[in-house]
C-alpha cells in the first residue's frame, strides 16, 4: 500500500547556511528539543514503511525562508514534496509564490492564520483580510493546495473564500481543530458547508488525535465522523514528526488506531491515495483526475 506522510518538518544542524528567523521571534520548543534533519527524517520514514513525505516549512524556526526544505526537494525528488510558507500580506507575495513553487519545486503553501496561538500572530485580520486577495487568486488559478492552520469557528470564513475562488483547494492542518461536541465545523447563512464544496481536505495528525482524547476521552468518534462527512477521498494523515513527541512509526500507529473499519480502497486513499492526487505523485495517479475535478 502506497503511504504518504503529509505533515513532517526538518531542521538543519548547519545554522550558518540556514539561520533561524522564526515567525513571531520565538523559536518553537520542539525544534530545540527534537531537531531532526533530512537524513533523520528519511531514516524514520524507512523504519515506518512510509513511501513519500510531505515536508512542511518549519516557520517557527525559519520564517518565510524555505531554503532548507527547497534544497532537500532537489536532493530527494523521489521521496519528498514540499509545502512552503510565504508572507500573505507582502506586496511581492505573488513573486514569492512563483519563486518557491515554479523555481524551487514546492507543491503547496501554508498559512498559519486564525489559529489562536500567541507565539505566531495571525496575519492581518485573518483569512479574509483583503490584502490576501492576490494569494487566493493565484492559488485558485493554479489549483495549488493551501494548508490552513485554523480553528473550527473560522469555517464560515473559509467557506466564503471557497465560494469566491472556485479553484481554491484547502487542506485543514490538524483537522482544523474541529468542534468535538457538535458538528465538526459550523456553518453560516449564504455559504456552503465545508464538506459540500468538494475542495476541503482533512489532515488527521497527532495534535488532533491527542486533543480529542484529552477533551472527549477518545478520538475514534471524531475520526469516524470526519471520514463519513468528507469521504476517504478527502482525508489524509500526517505524523507531525518531529514536532509531536515519539518516533514516526509510533505517531503513525497512533493515528491508525483511531480509524474505523474501512474497506481496502478507503484505507488506500487515507494512507496515500488522497495525498497522491493532491500533490501529483505518480503512485497516486489513479485518482489524479478526481483531484482536478475538485
Amino acid at each position: 500500500m502506497f503511504t504518504v506522510d503529509t505533515h513532517t518538518h526538518i531542521i538543519s544542524p548547519d545554522t550558518d547556511a540556514y539561520p533561524a528567523d522564526p515567525l513571531g521571534g520565538h523559536r518553537s520548543t520542539w525544534s530545540q528539543e527534537r531537531p531532526t534533519d533530512i537524513d533523520g527524517l528519511l531514516r524514520a520514514a524507512d523504519a515506518a514503511d512510509v513511501d513519500h513525505l510531505v515536508v512542511v516549512q518549519a516557520s517557527t524556526v525559519y520564517g518565510f525562508d524555505n531554503s532548507y526544505v527547497a534544497d532537500q526537494l532537489t536532493r530527494h525528488p523521489d521521496r519528498l514534496s514540499g509545502v512552503c510558507s510565504v508572507d500573505f500580506l507582502s506586496p511581492k507575495v505573488v513573486d514569492d509564490l512563483h519563486h518557491w513553487i515554479d523555481e524551487r519545486g514546492f507543491s503547496g503553501v501554508r498559512i498559519r492564520a486564525a489559529d489562536g496561538t500567541t507565539a505566531v500572530p495571525t496575519p492581518g485580520r485573518g483569512l479574509d483580510d483583503e490584502r490576501m486577495a492576490p494569494v487566493w487568486q493565484f492559488l485558485s488559478d493554479r489549483r495549488v493546495p493551501v494548508c490552513i492552520q485554523m480553528h473550527a469557528q473560522h469555517a464560515p470564513i473559509l467557506a466564503g473564500l471557497l465560494q469566491q475562488y472556485p479553484g481554491l483547494i484547502a487542506i485543514l492542518d490538524h483537522a482544523g481543530r474541529p468542534q468535538l461536541d457538535s458538528a465538526p465545523y459550523p456553518s453560516a447563512d449564504g455559504v456552503p458547508q465545508l464538506s459540500e464544496t468538494g475542495r476541503v481536505f482533512i489532515k488527521i495528525t497527532p495534535p488532533a488525535v491527542l486533543r480529542a482524547q484529552r477533551e472527549s476521552g477518545s478520538a475514534a468518534p471524531l475520526v469516524r465522523t470526519l471520514i463519513e462527512e468528507f469521504g476517504a477521498a478527502h482525508v489524509m494523515w500526517g505524523s507531525n514528526f518531529p514536532a509531536s513527541a515519539g518516533s514516526l512509526a509510533e505517531l503513525a500507529d497512533l493515528i491508525r488506531e483511531q480509524l474505523p473499519s474501512l474497506d481496502t480502497s478507503d484505507l488506500e486513499l487515507i494512507a496515500g491515495g488522497t495525498a497522491g492526487r493532491l500533490y501529483g505523485l505518480s503512485q497516486g495517479s489513479s485518482v489524479t483526475t478526481a483531484a482536478k475535478e475538485c
